[in-house]
């Protein structure tokens, strides 16, 4: 799950599709990293942590990381939360890049769409909640996809 500074959007989906993966008994390792690398070492946005936890998802140990060419090569599945994101991970990953491997989080939901999850950044807490839908649902049509495909899987 990657987004631009891996403390709003990205923290959430990985806090999501964990407690998912976890409740369906799959044994996936998910993580987040961001593309800008300006939160390094940053725990999630409060609001980020305080939507997750109205949802019985505790993210508050997730500590944020720059996304590196190496996640490529270490996780099944990237998934990007906006479009300059997707554009970011190609530049940093380069001729590594597989568009098989690589897709924003929403096609999951709506395949050909190519819609972001905004970035509720500069907004207040009810963008969080909106984010925290889209994000849920999206997770949901993982699970329901893949699940049942690979028991043991690694996605960022």
């Amino acid at each position: 799950m990657v987004c631009l500074g891996n403390i709003c959007r990205s923290p959430l989906a990985e806090g999501i599709l964990q407690h998912k993966a976890d409740a369906a008994g799959l044994s996936w390792t998910i993580d987040s990293a961001g593309t800008n690398g300006y939160h390094t070492g940053e725990a999630p946005h409060r609001l980020s942590q305080k939507v997750a936890a109205m949802n019985g998802i505790d993210i508050s140990k997730q500590c944020a990381r720059q996304f590196t060419a190496a996640d490529f090569h270490q996780f099944d599945k990237i998934y990007a939360l906006a479009g300059d994101v997707l554009a970011d991970i190609r530049h940093i990953t380069r001729r590594d890049f597989d568009p098989a491997k690589a897709d924003l989080l929403m096609n999951e939901l709506y395949p050909g769409k190519n819609m972001d999850v905004p970035d509720p950044w500069y907004g207040t807490e009810p963008g969080y909640h909106d984010v925290f839908a889209m994000i849920n649902a999206a997770c949901d049509k993982i699970i329901e996809r893949y699940g049942t495909q690979h028991s043991t899987a690694k996605a960022s």
